[in-house]
């Protein structure tokens, strides 16, 4: 069947969650992703670039110590949750595609990737996927696009993979990045998304999720998804501050609060909490040029100070918030 007769009829497709439910519109989400597992760590994750608006909420699904799902091209989001669902209850990735694919009445449009907990990979495309299209799986993950500027996107996405060192979220972006400088999506770029989840389930979903980023609409999409990701990085370190100043240990909460500022160095905020952990923990003489530069960028700061005590984050001395306020330009308003 021509494309063009093809296309009202996809668009029409069924869940195949829902038997003889009312069609309704499928999101066109033609992309390419990559879904894969750490092998080192066992962390699962998800990422994707699309030339659709907002793919984060459509095309990445992941959940700790089940597996990881991309969902593409005439998408039919149910692939996403559906297969986490099947996977939980103890299928392979394999298993969980296979399922749902014969439950569809109308896969051959969709291109859908699984990895499961155990690094377990399965990967489809359908023959009416618009070419470009293709995808290409390895160990312990598989690469998938379609709608592609030529055919050579899937394997740049597996060699870049492959061969970047790091964690499991900069190979992702450098399977994305490969993907980009091969040609792309044939129609340019607007969002894109990145889900890594832990190896194993702590029961707290929101615990387990090391990076959920989007990049809703963007003329550069992957180049607003690192910084989103180092920035997570910087906060994840903050986070991390934070809970070793609950529990009473200053010295490892300012070498997080440090690190933080420097892989963020533009965040004002980053600063502040690093002067602080230095003024409080015997470093008043290093912090205090420190609270200069941050009142310097932004005055709002200055008055936080005096309200720190209160939670037990500065001493109740007068004298040192005097000290520490004094470092204000002069004539700062606050």
């Amino acid at each position: 069947m021509p494309w063009t007769l093809l296309l009202p009829v996809m668009l029409l497709a069924v869940s195949p969650a829902s038997p003889g439910a009312p069609a309704r519109a499928t999101p066109l989400a033609h992309t390419f992703s990559i879904v894969a597992r750490d092998s080192v760590t066992g962390d699962l994750g998800v990422a994707v670039q699309s030339h659709y608006f907002s793919v984060g909420p459509i095309v990445p699904w992941a959940e700790a110590g089940v597996g990881a799902v991309a969902t593409q091209s005439l998408v039919l989001v149910d692939y996403g949750p559906n297969g986490l669902d099947l996977m939980r209850s103890g299928m392979t990735a394999r298993q969980a595609l296979d399922s749902l694919l014969r439950a569809d009445a109308h896969n051959e449009g969709r291109q859908v990737a699984m990895v499961d907990a155990r690094g377990g990979v399965a990967a489809y495309t359908g023959r009416a996927c618009i070419p470009d299209a293709g995808h290409q799986r390895g160990a312990q993950y598989s690469v998938q696009a379609n709608l592609m500027a030529n055919d050579r996107i899937w394997s740049a996405m597996a060699k870049a993979y492959e061969g970047t060192a790091g964690d499991l979220a900069e190979r992702l972006l450098a399977a994305l990045d490969a993907a980009q400088q091969a040609g792309g999506d044939i129609r340019g770029r607007q969002s894109a998304a990145i889900v890594v989840v832990k190896a194993r389930s702590s029961g707290k979903p929101w615990a387990d999720r090391l990076f959920d980023l989007r990049v809703e609409d963007s003329p550069e999409p992957l180049q607003e998804l690192r910084r989103l990701v180092r920035l997570r990085r910087a906060y994840n370190l903050e986070d991390a501050g934070d809970n070793a100043i609950a529990e009473k240990r200053p010295e490892e909460a300012l070498r997080h609060y440090e690190a933080a500022m420097r892989l963020a160095p533009d965040v004002v905020e980053l600063q502040f909490w690093a002067a602080v952990s230095m003024y409080t923990n015997g470093r008043q003489q290093e912090a205090l040029p420190l609270f200069r530069k941050v009142f310097a960028q932004e005055a709002r700061w200055v008055p936080l100070v005096e309200r720190l005590p209160k939670a037990d984050l500065f001493p109740a001395d007068p004298k040192q918030i005097a000290e520490v306020q004094a470092q204000a330009t002069k004539g700062a308003k606050w």
